[in-house]
């Protein structure tokens, strides 16, 4: 061996001894997100909710623990000299090897670049360092263990009552069911309606997921139905009923399977060996839900954040239009902008906040943090937090750029012809409530003003139940989805129903205490007076007249108390993300059966 091939050498072991301990890191977390979704089978069977959501909020944190063990590993074993630009080329492809047989080779991609943009600067962020596009398919990936992804059944061959009862005890739960043959009866009518006049073709077949898929107090089957040359996908929820399981439905429509899989639903628990055998199947039964969200809500959340911002450049370089200020009532927090070609928008936190709010940025991310957290039972939305994104400078308007540069200057960085916004988030675009109603007002549609309200009302009532105060309740605050549901979007003044304190207004004591600009009264930080609510939120005769027709609980301190009593009291109310209106309760009721 020649002394100049020598440090050549050197540099490839190093190089693939770094590869090798980010791929140990990568399957360090897998291996745990396994475990924890596994973990919910067992929490399921017991009914044990608490820590049902205790160990879904935990997982959420698992990835960037990880990260940040692999980083200090690294960093602890390897100087800046060892860290050159030859060696992470070297690592890269190293890495891409020892992913051949990978069964999750898209999320140690992702893991990889994690690792590295926490050491590299972004400069160093292209295609010899990181993965920008994927490098390792994820087609036909085999499963390694007995499990397939998923099961095949013919109801032609075992009759469809038969192959209903093998599907759902193929699962094998640990918790008796009250009465299967009787709900399977159910499903079996519903499916049937499902099919309708089809005749049975010579292919027809169930395929359902091999695993359950767990949230909250329910565990859904999740499969479709192919006969000839058309699909029918359905989800069965399975619940729990004073201590044995029921099957609670079936979800056949398009929409009520897509809001099951919502943006504004806490993450599905389930276990995968290969996750992208998972989404494919899942894009099969919801074609218009992008990849990003499949694997979000999943509980993959990285590797969505990966898919969403290859998309957004994919977009950025097929359109010509420009940034520009969201429209909407500026708010005193968040500088918001978006892109008209594209369904998002970007919040950025403001250097400055004028009189009444008094926070810190700190503070704000704390609160995003807690909903991320958080279950959101279909009321708030999700959102996407990044650091360091490069904007084209050339597409931002003239308008946003100065309201950047007034009111969050320590967030810019001007890099040539880029636009460095140091963090922000990224959320699903959706009307403003406010705007909402201001349009229905204007065109005299009474019943939309009415649904409109009636959703602001539910929203609220449900958020309360997951221990959420909005804080900020006003209309612009809130936000109306494709579905027609009201959604919460503004995060910066949330607390927890447990932290506040519900009071009645004292009477005054004399006129001029009526007459006072100042209350008479002594007014806590976390003290709520919910007959306030009225004076901003009622102004407007129609909106009033909805909301007290529906819910005009919510200005009496009493609905809100009993609220935080039950929560104090450690009940997790049922809180179903679909219709009430389909569930089976109202079958067994009418032919007599046990709800």
């Amino acid at each position: 061996m020649t002394e100049a091939a020598f440090p050549k050498l050197l540099s490839s072991q190093i190089a693939f001894d770094i590869a090798r301990a980010i791929v140990d890191g990568f399957d360090k977390h897998y291996r745990l997100f396994r475990a924890s979704s596994q973990a919910a089978r067992q929490h399921f069977e017991q009914a044990s909710w608490q820590a049902a959501q205790q160990a879904a909020r935990a997982r959420i944190d698992f990835y960037d623990q990880r990260v940040h063990e692999c980083v200090q590993a690294l960093e602890d074993e390897y100087s800046d000299d060892d860290l050159c630009d030859a060696v992470w080329r070297q690592t890269k492809l190293h890495y891409i090897g020892l992913l051949s047989d990978h069964k999750q080779p898209e999320l140690a991609e992702t893991f990889f670049n994690s690792v590295c943009c926490k050491i590299l600067h972004r400069s160093y962020y292209h295609n010899d360092f990181i993965f920008v596009r994927p490098v390792v398919s994820t087609e036909y990936i085999e499963t390694a263990e007995l499990l397939p992804t998923y099961r095949v059944y013919a109801p032609q061959q075992d009759g469809l009552h038969a192959t209903l009862r093998r599907i759902v005890t193929n699962f094998q739960l640990a918790c008796p069911f009250a009465d299967l043959d009787g709900d399977i009866a159910l499903v079996a009518e519903r499916l049937a309606v499902m099919l309708g006049a089809d005749a049975l073709e010579p292919n027809c077949h169930f395929q359902v997921l091999s695993n359950l898929f767990y949230r909250n107090k329910g565990a859904y089957i999740v499969g479709k139905a192919v006969n000839g040359n058309r699909d029918y996908p359905f989800v069965v929820p399975i619940v729990h009923d004073a201590g044995r399981l029921c099957l609670d439905t079936v979800l056949d429509q398009p929409a009520h399977i897509s809001l099951l899989f919502s943006f504004t639903r806490a993450y599905f628990q389930v276990d995968m060996e290969v996750p992208s055998a998972y989404v494919q199947f899942l894009r099969g039964l919801m074609p218009r839900k992008p990849k990003s969200e499949l694997y979000t809500i999943l509980g993959l959340q990285k590797q969505g954040k990966t898919l969403f911002y290859r998309d957004y450049l994919q977009h950025l370089k097929h359109t010509a239009d420009c940034f520009e200020i969201a429209p909407g009532i500026r708010g005193l927090v968040m500088l918001v902008f978006a892109l008209p070609s594209f369904p998002y928008v970007f919040k950025v936190i403001r250097d400055f906040y004028p009189p009444p709010k008094e926070t810190t940025r700190a503070q704000i991310k704390e609160k995003y943090l807690l909903v991320k957290h958080h279950d959101r039972v279909g009321r708030m939305a999700d959102t996407l937090e990044y650091s360091n994104v490069a904007f084209p400078l050339s597409r931002f308007s003239e308008a946003l750029l100065a309201e950047l540069r007034q009111s969050a200057p320590s967030q810019l960085e001007i890099d040539g012809k880029q636009i460095i916004i140091r963090h922000l988030y990224i959320e699903r675009r959706m009307v403003p409530l406010n705007m909402y109603l201001a349009q229905a007002e204007k065109s005299g549609n009474d019943a939309r003003i009415e649904h409109g309200v009636r959703e602001y009302g539910d929203a609220i009532k449900e958020l309360v139940t997951a221990n959420i105060f909005p804080g900020d309740m006003l209309y612009k605050n809130f936000g109306v989805t494709r579905q027609n549901r009201v959604v919460f979007y503004d995060y910066d003044e949330i607390e927890t129903i447990t932290d506040c304190n519900f009071r009645d207004i004292p009477p005054a004591r004399n006129e001029e205490d009526e007459m006072a600009a100042e209350p008479w009264y002594t007014v806590g930080r976390h003290d709520v007076f919910p007959e306030q609510f009225g004076s901003f939120l009622l102004g407007n005769a129609k909106i009033r007249r909805f909301f007290l027709a529906h819910h005009a609980d919510l200005l009496t301190r009493s609905f809100w108390q009993a609220c935080k009593q039950r929560i104090v009291d450690g009940h997790v109310d049922d809180l179903y993300p679909y219709p009430p209106s389909i569930r089976f309760s109202r079958q067994r009721r009418a032919a007599g059966r046990p709800v």
